[in-house]
Formats: C-alpha cells, sequence, structure tokens
C-alpha cells in the first residue's frame, strides 16, 4: 500500500495504491487519521484509483476517515473508486456517509 497527499486550498488529495486488505487497513487508519490532524483540512478527497484490490476492511477505513473528517470540522470525498471497491462500498450503502465521485 502506497499513500501519497497534497493539499491545495484547503482540500487535502490523498492518492492510495495497492491492496487495501485487513494488514493494511490497521496502518492506514492511524496514517489518516494523522493526516486530518495534521492539515485539518475542509475537505479530503480519498482517491482510490490506484487500487488493486480491497476487501471489507476498506468499509472500516471510510467510515472511520468520515468520522475523522467530520470531527475536524471538514467533510470526506471517495473518488476515483475502481469497479470491486465500488461493489464493496455500495454493498456497505458508504454512499449515506459520504459523497463518492
Amino acid at each position: 500500500m502506497t499513500i501519497q497527499y497534497q493539499q491545495q486550498d484547503g482540500e487535502l488529495q490523498v492518492f492510495l495504491s495497492g491492496e487495501l486488505g485487513h494488514h493494511e487497513a490497521i496502518s492506514l487508519m492511524a496514517r489518516l487519521s494523522a493526516l486530518v490532524e495534521d492539515h485539518l483540512p475542509a475537505r479530503m478527497v480519498l482517491d482510490l484509483s490506484g487500487l488493486e484490490f480491497m476487501d471489507s476492511s476498506g468499509i472500516a477505513v471510510v467510515v472511520q476517515t468520515a468520522r475523522k473528517c467530520q470531527s475536524c470540522g471538514g467533510t470526506l470525498t471517495v473518488a476515483g473508486t475502481p469497479p470491486q471497491a465500488q461493489k464493496v462500498l455500495t454493498c456497505a450503502g458508504i454512499h449515506r456517509l459520504v459523497d463518492i465521485r
């Protein structure tokens, strides 16, 4: 799992690539939480276009990150979701919690 990010005009863009399974999710949640605390973005965009695989652990990553953003006064948008990951998020009803582009 690779994480890259950039901040511009109050928006924090985070780009994920590789595989997002249980093992990666634990460290990823901590890393994303730290990024939100460090940058306090008005909006965070979590770009999943580089993911090769995501299981249900990705749901926990999105939910926890959305809650962290909200607690810091921001919002979360999920973008670039590959078809396999989109199925996982859709089945969980994540679209009711965050904006998915």
